[in-house]
């Protein structure tokens, strides 16, 4: 059998997969090969790309200006109103030639800043490589790079942003003025147009303003600190942030140590020098004072450092602020008056805060304060707040979370903090029992504080108080009273304190409103965003309770910072020494270290900080302890004149009732609850209690009493009065409203009502009781309670038949007048003429009710001497000493019971 033969058909397909297969290495090559041709196309299209934008950024450089390269750009500083107020940048600035630098000086400066200044050509590309790598691991803009060539240009001429724009244009501009200048003048305008701190320009400047030296003249030690200052010229500030200048400095004589411009030796030693020793005088410092407001602009650079602007001063930007220079005026001025101090060296600071924004309007940084002094007491102090931490950390949180009312029932009693051994005690060390929150609050008592905290929570406290502004990592039972862990600044103090006069809603404080830079458009915005700190109650029954602080209540505790006429709240606040610094430091028994006071109205918000430079220097009399109160009384009262002040206003989230105190929970006062314990207060709308306190009874109804009933014959009308001592309401001391029911019962007969009325009197009709004998009857009613009745006895007669001829009385015996008593004791018949109603006016002694109980006739007023008469007795008429009078003609007798029960 013969072997088939393949087709051609089938030869040709056996030849293509032979031929894939033989392909499929080579196609490998291929692929390799157009993915590196394709990375190459995309290298060069970046570099070509980079390189024409480079090109054309460097075509929109600014050309190279000598007179910018060598002399510092001013910066220009306006109020709120949009007026210029400083100019910082050219003044006071010592200009120091090349030569006359001291080496160590240059060393210190070129380790720090560019080692390799002298061999590059105005870009260092071997510490860019380094910056490179470090901003792809850590972020763009993680790492600098900028030699001194690229200082002293965009110091000169570019603004002060991370931006490829600017660095390209940065990059050129460096390598034309490296082609311009030689490099000893490139580090003459480094080394003279730098910003050293503040408004201090260049290191000659800087020499003799931390110093009073010349170049010369410096140690190593305080070569390497002024080399330091550069990368962030206030935090590095040695006056202000010693521990932070001493690590910086420290950090220079390294890198000088490391680079072999000095030993190890001379490092070490260098290193031991205090960072503040040699440091020059105020007096020396305020020479360098170039503008209005100090304390205000110290405010302003810190907040520049703060938003990573601190060397933009350099680059001639403009600044808007905050600074209402009519109250930062008034503020300099009651500062600066040292009759309004106790003493010379006792210091204070003050901040000046928009209630509605935050805006910082006016800092009062210490007395006579002068460009940097060293230390700002409005806005660098860190201290124990004392008892202004009471409403933000104690009693807002409470009635945020726990919605307590003004009047929530706290006792003031001897308590120990938790888990320890350690009493809590008052500024006066008593205790005073049952109270509300309110009195708690105004009167500063510290262990209700203390109660509240615990019982709203410590880490809801802590949420609470964040949102003020008030960073608290740890909060203590002791923080309560503002004895612990948590300090402020005035500056914080007031913007806190500011959210409860502004519906809740806080800001943080803030000095600049925006930047601009050089070239007019780009602009930076630091007006901060606000945020709903609390509920709109929260903030005004606070506020409500703090305007105790400041009124005229018993045990008020801030009543010297009351202004007439202004709405204020506000609170004081003291902190202590602990039992240890007394017997260490030899303490009087009254010292304290701080004393503060935090107010504010609708418009403005201020808190202000007492006490002495050195924490040991205590506060030992009333006057230094009241000082920011008095202080805030001035600045309050002269920033508010011919200013519009409105009131705070009660929003509709918040009730008034009127409670029991001392009820848990509480009731409503009663009729009967005494005024002592009556109080109005404010509650959350939906929580205000129902409940009535049925503690105390109503007292006694009294009755009414002289109950008097006569006939008018004329009228013919039966007219019946009475008195009655009305019930006071306990609140208002007002007399309670009183109803009056008025009945006749005949004798043996039936009882008739006669009326009510609210007055002491009432006229009936002599047809609606027939003839008899009757009992009128006077009842007392206030609110449903009814007293005992008032009564006295009445004839009727000839009323029942219109047409019947009256009858002639008989005409009863009458006796002749008798010589009176000389003693006036014998009252017998005084009252006999009259009815014979005066049948209880025998022995005169008594006199009670003699005086004719119907009033028909007055004639037996002699017979009453009225010694202990009862109301209309008239006294028996000077005890009988005169001759009887001729008695009228008597009327029909009644019964003889003519007085009042």
């Amino acid at each position: 059998m013969t072997e088939r033969r393949a087709t051609r058909g089938e030869h040709q397909k056996a030849r293509a997969q032979k031929n894939k297969k033989s392909d499929s290495k080579p196609s490998k090559k291929k692929w390799f090969k157009r993915i590196t041709l394709t990375l190459v196309a995309i290298v060069a299209a970046c570099f070509i790309g980079g390189a024409g934008l480079f090109a054309y950024y460097a075509s929109t450089a600014p050309e190279l200006d000598e007179k910018l390269l060598k002399d510092p750009v001013s910066s220009e500083f306006y109020d709120k109103n949009g007026d210029l107020f400083a100019t910082i940048g050219a003044e006071n600035r010592k200009f120091v030639k090349y030569e006359d630098i001291p080496q160590d000086m240059i060393n210190a400066i070129l380790a720090t800043e560019d080692v390799r200044f002298f061999e590059h050509g105005g870009m260092d590309f071997y510490r860019l490589g380094g910056a490179i790598l470090a901003n792809f691991r850590d972020g763009f803009g993680a790492q600098g790079a900028s030699t001194l060539t690229q200082q002293v240009v965009k110091n000169s001429f570019l603004q002060n942003e991370k931006k490829l724009k600017r660095k390209a244009q940065e990059a050129w501009l460096s390598f034309q003025l490296e082609r311009k200048y030689t490099k000893e003048e490139i580090f003459e305008m480094y080394f003279n147009k730098m910003l050293m701190s503040g408004r201090v320009y260049g290191f000659g400047t800087a020499a003799q303003y931390f110093y009073g030296k010349e170049l010369k003249d410096l140690t190593l030690d305080e070569e390497a600190l002024l080399a330091g200052l550069v990368q962030r010229p206030n935090a590095y500030n040695p006056l202000k942030n010693p521990e932070l200048a001493e690590k910086r400095r420290n950090t220079v004589l390294g890198l000088m140590y490391q680079h072999g411009k000095i030993t190890k030796a001379q490092m070490e030693e260098a290193k031991k020098v205090n960072v503040q020793a040699g440091l020059a005088d105020d007096a020396t410092r305020q020479k360098f004072s170039g503008s209005k407001y100090d304390a205000f602009l110290d405010v302003v650079i810190n907040e520049l450092e703060k938003n990573g602007d601190g060397s933009a001063m350099a680059e001639g930007i403009k600044v808007y602020t905050t600074l209402d220079p009519k109250a930062q005026q008034i503020v300099e001025n009651i500062m600066n008056d040292d009759s309004n101090f106790p003493t010379e060296k006792i210091q204070s600071g003050v901040t000046v805060v928009d209630t509605k924004t935050g805006q910082i309007q006016a800092i009062g940084g210490g007395r006579n304060y002068g460009v940097e002094r060293g230390f700002n007491y409005a806005y660098d102090l860190q201290h124990q707040p004392g008892s202004t931490m009471k409403p933000l950390l104690d009693y807002g949180p409470a009635i945020e979370n726990l919605k307590w009312s003004t009047g929530q029932t706290l006792v003031d009693e001897p308590m120990k903090y938790t888990g320890t051994k350690q009493t809590i005690t008052n500024w006066d060390n008593k205790y005073m029992g049952t109270m509300t929150a309110r009195k708690a609050l105004y009167a500063s008592r510290n262990v209700p504080a203390v109660k509240t905290l615990k019982e709203v929570g410590i880490d809801k406290a802590q949420e609470f108080v964040g949102r003020l502004g008030i960073n608290a990592e740890k909060v203590y039972e002791s923080d309560a009273i503002g004895g612990g862990d948590i300090t402020m600044s005035p500056t914080q103090m007031a913007a806190s304190y500011a959210a409860f006069g502004n519906n809740g809603v806080y800001t943080d404080p803030y000095a600049i409103t925006k930047i601009v830079y050089r070239d007019g458009k780009t602009t930076k915005d630091y007006t901060p965003e606000s945020n709903v700190a609390m509920s709109d109650y929260t903030a005004y029954m606070v506020t409500d309770m703090l305007r105790d602080v400041v009124g005229n209540k018993p045990d008020a505790s801030g009543t010297a910072a009351n202004v007439s006429g202004l709405d204020i709240a506000g609170k004081t606040g003291t902190t202590n020494y602990s039992s240890a610094d007394f017997n260490k430091h030899n303490l009087p028994d009254t010292s304290v270290p701080d004393s503060w006071f935090a107010g504010y109205t609708s418009n403005y918000s201020i808190a202000i900080w007492s006490g002495y430079e050195k924490h040991f220097d205590p506060i030992t009399t009333w006057d230094e302890r009241r000082l920011p109160q008095h202080l805030f009384k001035q600045i309050m009262k002269e920033i508010s004149a011919n200013v519009e002040t409105p009131r705070f206003k009660k929003p509709n989230s918040v009730v008034e009732a009127t409670i029991e105190v001392g009820t848990k929970p509480l009731k409503l006062a009663s009729n009967f609850t005494p005024s002592e314990k009556r109080r109005t207060e404010l509650f959350v709308r939906g929580t205000e209690p129902n409940e009535v306190s049925n503690e105390y009874a109503m007292p006694e109804l009294s009755s009414p009493y002289n109950v008097s009933a006569s006939l008018d014959t004329e009228g013919q009308s039966i007219n019946i009065s009475w008195e009655h001592d009305a019930m006071l309401n306990p609140e208002t001391d007002e007399p309670l409203p009183t109803t009056f029911e008025v009945s006749a019962t005949k004798e043996g007969g039936e009882t008739i009502s006669l009326g009510k009325t609210e007055s002491k009197g009432l006229t009936i009709s002599n047809k609606q009781l027939e003839d008899g004998k009757y009992t009128i009857s006077v009842v007392a009613v206030v609110d449903g309670t009814r007293s005992k009745p008032g009564t006295t006895a009445f004839q009727v007669t000839g009323t029942t038949d219109e047409n019947k001829e009256p009858d002639t009385p008989d005409q009863p015996d009458v006796e002749e007048p008798t010589a009176p008593d000389q003693n006036g004791n014998n009252g017998d018949n005084g009252n006999h003429n009259g009815n014979g109603n005066g049948n209880n006016g025998n022995n005169g002694n008594n006199g009670n009710n003699g005086n004719n109980g119907n009033g028909n006739a007055g004639n037996g007023n002699n017979g009453n001497t009225g010694n202990n008469g009862t109301p209309p007795g008239n006294n028996g008429n000077n005890n009988g000493s005169k001759p009887p009078t001729t008695p009228t003609e008597p009327t029909v007798p009644d019964d003889g019971n003519g007085s009042t029960e």
